[in-house]
């Protein structure tokens, strides 16, 4: 299926458009009264559930899935059968939405911190049954009760995410444990988690494929010991930031199925560890040592002097590219991915990888001292089919290694060109003319104008333009954006000054699959752009901070408009008062993040702020007009904040208590000490 559109309004009923790849027939029936209910019934009885079925799944769009559900009470009990996904916003409606659909194999509770450990109990009571994964990330109000209950009743359960979950320890991890079929498990920051917890889930989780212990520094090598010993399943493991040494590697390295391995700030694993994976790791495909200071070139020419498969290499700051390693990769012919970022390479190193490694897909040289004209011309010229291209902060790269990419690089999907400051249009023409496949372009902090962008409108597939700090662009150039890519999700024009009203008209006229803008600093803009922006239903992050002349009149229109808006930015926005935050509030119910620092807020917007069941993240920096009492009133009643930013000396002047508090209830707070 194409396209379906499925609505009932008044009593006119218009429904299913279907392709004759789909074995139908086109149908589309307007009729009126009650006639229109008969006809559709008897039409519909035509069609059993499996063909209903089939076109449902076929309907991507979550607007479309909610008319078709408001058809008839038949599509309305197929639509429960159907869903499998669902990402909770409100606890409150979770017994509602359980009992309706029983059908669930995977939950995202990521957005919903009153997540209890009754709500868990109720999870594997109502949908243990087909449940297979859950995601707890960043939530702290449940407790190893909840996790056992959700494990032991949630049979068919592999995967699990509990990652920065702050009060995630031992007993927790012995909860975890008991889901047996567990195969993904992701505890990135569990810093309570000592080796007692993690051989718990070894020894009873021995289908692990995938691992990852990211900052979970309270483990150590007899932890990751035990895991090789008890999880020989294993494709994917991240260690990185661990206190652990070559003694873990050497465990490591007797995963023969291990595909992945992530090291990222092992700072005790040097080249004696690496050496172990030479001969072990049979498996191994990716491999990160990114920050490993005490790794040389001779442990990385070590490795790549085994067996191993590797087609992903990742060294950011890490050691200097030698010629020596640069020769020890030209074994691997298939290399897809290599990554050098901050490291010092060389033009006959890039040579070599262009002679070498023909597959290469992905290349990535941010920030790397040594990357010239000459060596990503040599590369490119070997390595045709590269993806994705990243040479942020390439201060000497040119219009000569831009040519070379666009000429070279037909496939090009994405480019990050950031704070490459020699680069003009000349070369932008080159990839206009030849990388009709790009997506994503960053030319953040460039040199680019008008006529660059011209050039660049002809990449008619680009989803992401990012274009800060570009101060020579203007609304002509967007004009010519807005012209030709129309599949543009996101847009950043950080204080890219030269843009005003006209250019983000023609954006939102003619992009209207835009969800992301960085409008902040841009001073010429008005409410006039915002107006504009609020056509675009589906945006759900605005930034505007810093954008003097747009007024309360101008967030409304977005809040009226854009109402699935999730991040706002509206720092230092003075001509934003109460009454456009009160009108956002009552438009956008979905809101979690927000910044109102700096802005002529009242205590009128302070308490409006608490009707807002989803907010999580919000900055609070000098909000003169709001008195101490509403400051804390608010901050008390918002019941999801997950994380605060307000000034130091509210610390002494709010009644004591507050921020304990918000702190048991898993709330972060970052204190910051500015002048006004």
């Amino acid at each position: 299926m194409k396209y379906a559109n499925l609505w009932q309004e008044e009593l006119v009923v218009s429904c299913l458009f279907l392709t004759e790849q789909d074995g139908f027939s086109f149908l589309f029936l307007p009729m009126q009264g009650s006639e229109s209910m008969n006809k559709m019934a008897s039409i519909l009885s035509l069609l059993g559930d499996d063909i209903l079925l089939r076109i449902l799944r076929s309907v991507r769009s979550p607007t479309d899935r909610k008319s078709w559900s408001l058809v008839c009470k038949h599509f309305y009990h197929l639509e429960a059968l159907c869903k499998e996904r669902l990402q909770l916003l409100r606890r409150k409606m979770l017994t509602r939405i359980l009992e309706r659909y029983g059908n669930l194999l995977h939950l995202d509770f990521s957005l919903c911190p009153q997540i209890t450990d009754e709500c868990l109990e109720q999870v594997a009571r109502l949908s243990g049954q087909h449940l297979r994964s859950i995601n707890l990330s960043k939530l702290s109000c449940f407790s190893h009760i909840g996790l056992f209950m959700l494990a032991k009743g949630c049979e068919n359960l592999v995967e699990i995410d509990l990652s920065s979950c702050s009060r995630i320890g031992d007993k927790e991890a012995d909860a975890i444990s008991q889901a047996k079929n567990l195969q993904s498990l992701k505890l990135v920051k569990c810093q309570q988690i000592s080796d007692l917890g993690l051989v718990c889930i070894a020894v009873r989780c021995g289908k692990l494929r995938y691992l990852n212990l990211k900052w979970c520094v309270g483990i150590s090598d007899s932890g990751i010991e035990m895991v090789a010993v008890k999880c020989k399943e294993l494709r994917f493991l991240d260690l990185s930031y661990l206190q652990i040494t070559n003694k873990s590697i050497a465990s490591v390295a007797q995963l023969e199925y291990l595909e992945t391995l992530v090291l990222v700030g092992c700072v005790s694993v040097d080249d004696e560890g690496l050496d172990f994976l030479k001969d072990g790791c049979k498996s191994l495909q990716r491999l990160d040592v990114s920050k490993c200071q005490n790794v040389s070139c001779n442990g990385i020419i070590s490795v790549t002097s085994g067996s191993i498969p590797l087609q992903q290499l990742t060294l950011a700051y890490c050691v200097p590219v030698t010629s020596a390693i640069f020769a020890s990769l030209q074994k691997f012919e298939s290399l897809q991915s290599i990554k050098f970022d901050g490291c010092e390479v060389s033009s006959s190193g890039l040579e070599s990888i262009g002679k070498s490694c023909k597959y290469l897909q992905e290349l990535s040289l941010s920030k790397c001292s040594g990357a010239t004209d000459e060596g990503i011309s040599l590369l490119v010229a070997g390595c045709r089919d590269l993806r994705i291209v990243d040479l942020t902060c390439c201060h000497n790269l040119t219009d000569v290694a831009v040519s070379a990419i666009g000429m070279s690089c037909t496939n090009l999907s994405c480019l990050k060109m950031e704070s490459c400051s020699l680069v003009t249009e000349t070369s932008l023409n080159v990839l206009g003319d030849n990388c009709h496949f790009l997506e994503v372009l960053d030319l953040t902090d460039s040199s680019i104008n008008n006529t660059g962008l011209k050039f660049i409108s002809r990449c008619s597939k680009l989803t992401t333009l990012k274009l800060g700090i570009c101060e020579s662009i203007s609304d002509e150039g967007l004009t010519y954006i807005g012209a030709h890519c129309s599949d543009l999700l996101e847009l950043d024009l950080y204080r890219s000054a030269g843009v005003g009203d006209v250019g983000l008209a023609a954006i939102a006229c003619a992009c209207p699959k835009l969800k992301i803008c960085n409008l902040s600093y841009c001073i010429a803009i008005t409410d006039e752009s915002l107006k504009s922006l609020s056509q675009l239903e589906g945006l759900h992050n605005l930034e505007i901070r810093g954008c003097i002349h747009v007024t309360s009149a101008g967030l409304s229109a977005i809040a009226m408009g854009c109402r699935h808006l999730v991040e706002l930015d509206i720092k230092r926005c003075c001509c934003v008062d109460d009454v456009g935050l009160v009108t956002l509030v009552h438009c956008c119910q979905n809101l979690r993040q927000i910044n109102i620092s700096y802005c002529p807020i009242s205590d009128v917007g302070m308490l409006a702020l608490a009707n807002l069941s989803c907010l999580q993240n919000i900055k609070l920096v000098h909000l003169r007009n709001v008195s101490l009492d509403t400051f804390a009133f608010g901050l008390l009643a918002c019941k999801s904040l997950k994380k605060i930013k307000v000034l130091k000396h509210l610390k002494s002047l709010l009644p004591p208590g507050i921020f304990e508090h918000l702190e048991e209830q898993g709330c972060r707070i970052r204190w910051m000490d500015k002048p006004l």
